[in-house]
């Protein structure tokens, strides 16, 4: 089987989760979701910091999906610093059949989504400003922007399209 790699990323609050959950559900059965806050958060409780055991795992989860489905999707965060080289070398080991996504919002979009959600209890906009992190593009052929004016359903249909 070939698998298809999509990485959904970008800053906190911009819809990447939801957008992923989305995939998933319309791909159906054996579709690989990788989320870097369960990984990090749930399953290893660690800070977001250089080198953390999340990275690597997230990285071998991802690898473990090559050939057994046939999408996987990798989202979160992963600022361009932290994780490019990781995501770097996941791209390559799909032999390039990937597809990357990065949600490059203002601000006030952001904080407008994140108010919108279940989680705006669990921190605010001071939050949201100090993680913040404008432009943060991985570089890499085909990475799509994904901005303010697009909602939803025409990301997840855009996806759809293009996968």
């Amino acid at each position: 089987m070939e698998s298809t790699l999509i990485i959904i990323r970008g800053n906190s609050g911009s819809g990447k989760t939801t957008t992923a959950k989305r995939l998933q559900e319309h791909f159906g059965r054996g579709t690989l979701l990788v989320s870097q806050d369960v990984v990090r958060r749930d399953m290893l409780k660690v800070q977001d910091r250089d080198g953390n055991l999340s990275m690597d795992l997230i990285r071998q989860i991802a690898e473990y999906g090559r050939g057994k489905c046939e999408n996987v999707i990798v989202e979160g965060i992963f600022t361009e610093q932290r994780y490019g080289d990781m995501l770097r070398q996941l791209i390559q080991f799909y032999n390039g059949k990937a597809h990357t996504y990065y949600y490059d919002l203002s601000f006030q979009e952001t904080v407008r989504r994140h108010n919108a959600r279940s989680k705006r209890t669990e921190f605010g906009e001071d939050s949201l400003r100090a993680w913040w992190n404008a432009e943060d593009y991985l570089r890499v052929d085909g990475e799509v922007q994904l901005t303010d004016e697009m909602t939803e359903d025409e990301v997840v249909e855009m996806i759809l399209e293009q996968i």
